[in-house]
């Protein structure tokens, strides 16, 4: 018969005294961040028409993460594949209206998509902030 003992972890973990260990919350704010950061200079490379190979890739990354975004920000109730499909899918729909749009007015640009694609995020993210922020209202009366 063989005796099975658990190790103690080892003191040499590789990290100084003082450090922290990295949390998942750490990870997904880095990440956040990282995006807005390329999302941001993807639509700036596309609105001041800077030529870079950079230009077409992160403005795609915009054009999908912009309106994305603001959409999983709207379904907070749903679980967490379900919103990343719907916000992805209501992305590529909110981008193809606009194109559609602008087409079928003949104001089609490279710019004024990105603009107007913009402002749908934009708008979609305050009301989302509006209804949180009705939701937290008191609503003591006072007689």
């Amino acid at each position: 018969m063989q005796t099975i003992r658990i190790k103690s972890p080892s003191s040499d973990t590789g990290r100084e005294p003082g450090d922290r260990p990295v949390r998942r919350e750490d990870a997904l704010s880095l990440l956040a961040g990282t995006a807005v950061a390329v999302g941001a200079v993807g639509a700036m490379l596309a609105l001041t028409d800077i030529d870079s190979p950079l230009r077409g890739p992160f403005t795609l990354f915009f054009l999908l993460a912009a309106p994305g975004s603001a959409i999983a920000a709207a379904l907070r109730g749903l679980d967490p594949w379900g919103r990343c499909i719907a916000s992805v899918s209501g992305a590529v729909a909110v981008n193809l209206l606009v194109a559609q749009a602008m087409l079928a007015l003949h104001m089609w640009s490279v710019r004024g998509g990105v603009a107007a694609i913009t402002v749908i995020g934009a708008l979609i993210h305050l009301l989302v902030l509006a209804r949180r922020l009705r939701r937290r209202a008191p609503t003591s009366r006072t007689s």
